[in-house]
């Protein structure tokens, strides 16, 4: 089998932007300098299983799940690699053989691989550490590239929202109970997620535009950034004006949730299984769509973002800085980050994975919930379109009443979403992670309304699935086999 993306990498060769490391059983002691070096830089990719000269070796498939461990735990280690980056493996065969490929993007920030700083320059990696004038080149050179990093040295905390920042530190300690931030204080947390910066050519510091994006008052946000707007509209009927609309300008996260609930007011949930498990169609597409929409804006720019649903289609329009043109393949695609500190923020908090598998997913699942396949195209203006039947949309919103209210999917009736859908997997997970969450907390975490989850945890309670125990305010939850 040929990838035409490594057939190109391989007939390139070795170049400011590609390296090939034979790493036949193991992985080079050098692979993470050139990771950091590619980070520093561009960009770049990596084939392992490669010789210098372009001669195809292969990588022992015995060894190849214990290789992608190794190389997970290093990249997540900041002791091997400050700040850590989310990388992944990708196994390839190719000609008979395995190849690992690793597509390692610019980053917003400068890395260090053992202490030390590499830059890329021609096919090789260079340490940099003591050479003051490059060092700070390249911080220059990371603060001018995304938009995301402008400081604002007279933004205080008071500017921001500190149950936005308990709400990101809740929530990520639903995904991993010992995570940092959750013990971390406000100010310590901007600092570790990189909302708080220092500027090493003008000698300032402070909070970043992401920090206001991600925490800010609705007020600081448009003090900072008076066009920063999300518009969600539903053309169905009125197709010249509207039926429905949300003029979102405030911050990321109650964007995201605001965006979510209008999708799941005019979009059908089909059913679907995968595998003998049914999962929600419409939670993987939002989810997709809406983190795109967010995370990878071009803020600096003043083209109001869209989400549009309309017959026959569901559209978003966002502004971009473009790293090629035309429509994506997701057979060949590299991807690149646009906003990388506000992507490792909805990362950590359960919104998002790693660079790339959001194109993947919508493909997977996109012609499955729209009876084809979505349409990415990267240009100034970067537009995601998914098809839509007519079955998709045809939701009780001309009765003014959501699926919960009217007590039936539009799928699947006698049911209502609270019983079908997630909701009660995610009640159980939270609080058998964090015991002691109120139900208020649950429904700020999990992203859905106090009686949606009041509804499920009931139901719950009656299936002797869940017990609390002690005083309603003081008390706690025991989640039951």
């Amino acid at each position: 089998m040929m990838n035409l993306r490594i057939q190109q990498l391989l007939s390139a060769g070795e170049s400011r932007s590609v390296e090939f490391k034979a790493s036949r059983r193991a992985l080079n002691r050098d692979l993470y300098e050139t990771v950091c070096a590619f980070l520093n830089r561009d960009g770049g990719d990596i084939l392992l299983g490669v010789a210098d000269d372009g001669g195809i070796q292969g990588v022992d498939p015995d060894c190849v799940a214990q290789m992608k461990r190794d190389f997970a735990n290093s990249v997540n280690n900041p002791q091997k690699l400050n700040p850590p980056c989310y990388l992944s493996m990708e196994e390839i065969e190719h000609e008979g053989v395995i190849l690992l490929h690793i597509a390692v993007p610019p980053s917003s920030q400068v890395h260090r691989c053992n202490s030390r700083i590499y830059d890329r320059n021609e096919d090789g990696d260079f340490d940099i550490t003591d050479n003051q004038s490059r060092v700070t080149q390249l911080y220059v050179s990371k603060q001018s590239h995304y938009a995301e990093n402008t400081i604002y040295p007279y933004a205080e905390l008071a500017d921001l929202r500190p149950e936005l920042i308990d709400r990101a530190r809740r929530m990520v300690a639903v995904h991993q109970r010992n995570h940092p931030w959750a013990k971390m204080d406000d100010n310590e947390l901007l600092a570790s997620a990189r909302l708080f910066q220092r500027d090493y050519q003008r000698d300032e510091e402070g909070l970043t535009l992401a920090a206001i994006l991600l925490f800010g008052k609705d007020t600081t946000i448009l003090s900072v950034l008076p066009h920063h707007k999300t518009d969600a509209i539903l053309r169905k009927v009125n197709i010249d004006r509207y039926d429905d609309r949300d003029d979102i300008r405030t911050n990321l996260l109650d964007s995201y949730d605001r965006l979510t609930a209008f999708g799941e007011k005019h979009l059908n949930d089909p059913f679907f299984l995968e595998g003998i498990q049914r999962i929600s169609l419409r939670s993987h597409i939002l989810r997709e769509i809406i983190g795109n929409l967010l995370i990878h804006r071009e803020y600096s720019h003043a083209f109001p973002a869209k989400f549009v649903i309309e017959r026959g289609r569901l559209f978003t329009e966002n502004s971009n800085r473009p790293h090629g043109h035309g429509a994506i393949d997701p057979r060949c695609f590299s991807p690149y980050p646009k906003n990388p500190v506000i992507a490792r923020v909805f990362k950590e908090i359960g919104w998002a994975d790693e660079l790339g598998s959001g194109v993947r997913k919508l493909f997977k699942y996109g012609k499955a919930f729209g009876g084809h396949d979505p349409e990415l195209v990267e240009s100034d203006i970067f537009r995601i379109i998914l098809p839509l039947s007519d079955e998709i949309l045809e939701t009780p919103v001309e009765t003014g009443k959501t699926p919960v209210e009217t007590g039936k999917t539009p799928v699947e009736t006698g049911k209502t979403p609270v019983e079908t859908g997630k909701t009660p997997v995610q009640i159980i997970h939270v609080l058998s992670e964090n015991p002691e969450m109120t139900l208020a907390d649950v429904a700020k975490v999990i992203g859905r309304s106090l009686s949606a989850v009041e509804r499920a945890s009931s139901k719950l309670i009656k299936e002797g699935r869940l017990k609390h125990v002690g005083p309603k305010k003081s008390g706690h939850w025991e989640v039951l086999p």
